[in-house]
C-alpha cells in the first residue's frame, strides 16, 4: 500500500496530537482505517467523553515541522510507508515515524546493535571498534545511539560497511557536541535517525524511546560495557521483550563496567566474545513476533454508549488486564471492547500497553 501525501501528513499531525502514544495511535489507525479519519473522529471522542488535554496541533504547526525537514535534507518516514522498517514495524507497538538523515536503506539490511557505557575503558573501546568492523565486514548495519564510549566506537568501527545512530533529540540535535565529527561522518556514510521533530533537543524523557528503536531495528544486541543501573541494561531489557537476541561481552569482576554485563550473562544472555559468537546465534533460527493481522476493533458499533463504557471501566485496575479476558467477563465482543478502552484511555481514565492490556490510570 502506498500512502497518499494526506494520509502520512495526518500520520504526523495524529502522532504530535497531546497524549497521543504508541499504542493509542496505532489503536486510532485501526479503528478507523486511516489517520485522516481517526483525526476527524478524534474531537468528537474526546468532547462526548468530557476528556481534556488531547490537544490536535494545527495544520501550520505540522507544516512548519515538515519544512524544517526539508531545509535540513532530512527525510520522514511513517508508519505503513513501504520503506519503514520491518522489524521494527514488529515491535509492539512501533513508533508511529522517523525522521532520517543519510541512508534510510541502511535500516532495512541486517541489522545489529553495539551499546554499551559512555565513560568506557580503553580496552573496552577497543572491543567495541574491532567488533563492529567485523560485523559491518560480515554484512550487519550496526546500530547505536551516538553517546560517549562505547556507541562512539561500535560506529567508528562500522563507518565504512554502514551505521545507524539514534537520537533522543531531533536528527540535528548533535549530542555530545564532541560527537560533531562521528555525527557528520554518519550523515554522510551512514544513518542518523530520530522520532523527535527536528529542531527538538534531547530530554531525559526521550532516551527510553531511542533505546526501544534501537533494539526494535536490531536482529539483537551486543552489551559491551555497563553498570548495573544503565541505559544499555534497558537497551537489553527492550531487546528481550521483543524478541531479539541478547549478547553480552564478559568483564572483570573488579570492574563496575562490567557488572551489566556479566549480570546479563547470568539470566541467559549469549556469551559474545567476538563474530563468531553472534554468527553462531544467528545461525538457529528463530521466530521474531510479527505483527498480529487481526484488527481488535472488527466488528466494534460505531459508537459506544455511556453505561457500557462504564462497565468496562468498572473491571480495570492498576494490574494490566488482557482486552480478551475484559470481553470474556463482560459477554461482549473483543471489538466492543477495545473500542470502549481507546475512548477510556482518551478521558485520561484508562492506560493502553502493549499486547493487548489496559490498566485503570493513576488519578
Amino acid at each position: 500500500m502506498t500512502l497518499s501525501h494526506a494520509e502520512r501528513f495526518a500520520r504526523l499531525r495524529l502522532a504530535r496530537t497531546d497524549k497521543v502514544g504508541p499504542v493509542t495511535f496505532r489503536q486510532l489507525l485501526e479503528r478507523f482505517g486511516s489517520a485522516e479519519r481517526a483525526l476527524e473522529a478524534l474531537p468528537d471522542l474526546i468532547r462526548r467523553g468530557g476528556a481534556h488535554g488531547h490537544a490536535v496541533p494545527p495544520a501550520e504547526q505540522v507544516e512548519r515541522e515538515m519544512e524544517a525537514g526539508a531545509r535540513l535534507g532530512a527525510r520522514l518516514i511513517v508508519l505503513g510507508d513501504a520503506d519503514y522498517p520491518d522489524l521494527l514495524a514488529a515491535v509492539d507497538p512501533p513508533p508511529p515515524l522517523l525522521w532520517t538523515l543519510g541512508d534510510a536503506a541502511l535500516m532495512t539490511r541486517p541489522c545489529i546493535a553495539v551499546v554499551g557505557a559512555r565513560i568506557a575503558s580503553a580496552g573496552g573501546q577497543r572491543i567495541a571498534r574491532g567488533l563492529s568492523q567485523q560485523l559491518g565486514e560480515a554484512g550487519h548495519v550496526v546500530v547505536s545511539g551516538l553517546a560517549r564510549g562505547i556507541d562512539a566506537a561500535a560506529h567508528t568501527g562500522a563507518l565504512p560497511t554502514g551505521t545507524v545512530a539514534v537520537l533522543g533529540g531531533g536528527v540535528d540535535d548533535i549530542y555530545p557536541p564532541d560527537n560533531a565529527d562521528l555525527y557528520a561522518q554518519i550523515v554522510e556514510q551512514g544513518c542518523v535517525v530520530s522520532e523527535s521533530p527536528v529542531g527538538a533537543r534531547a530530554q531525559a524523557k526521550d532516551f527510553p524511546r531511542r533505546n526501544r528503536i534501537i533494539s526494535g531495528l536490531s536482529r539483537g544486541v551486543i552489551v559491551v560495557e555497563a553498570e548495573l543501573r544503565s541505559g544499555s541494561l534497558i537497551t537489553a531489557r527492550l531487546a528481550g521483550e521483543q524478541g531479539r537476541d541478547v549478547f553480552a561481552v564478559p568483564g572483570s569482576p573488579l570492574d563496575p563496567r562490567s557488572r551489566g554485563p556479566n549480570e546479563l550473562l547470568r539470566q541467559g544472555a549469549i556469551l559474545c566474545e567476538g563474530l563468531e559468537d553472534v554468527e553462531r546465534a544467528f545461525s538457529t533460527l528463530r521466530t521474531l513476533r510479527e505483527p498480529g493481522p487481526d484488527n481488535p476493533f472488527d466488528g466494534a458499533p460505531d459508537e459506544i454508549e455511556a453505561a457500557l463504557i462504564e462497565r468496562v471501566a468498572a473491571l480495570l485496575s492498576p494490574t494490566p488486564t488482557p482486552r480478551d479476558e475484559l470481553a470474556r467477563a463482560l459477554g461482549l465482543p473483543i471489538g466492543t471492547v477495545a473500542a470502549a478502552l481507546l475512548e477510556l484511555n482518551l478521558m485520561g481514565r484508562a492506560e493502553l500497553l502493549p499486547g493487548g492490556l489496559a490498566a485503570a490510570r493513576s488519578p
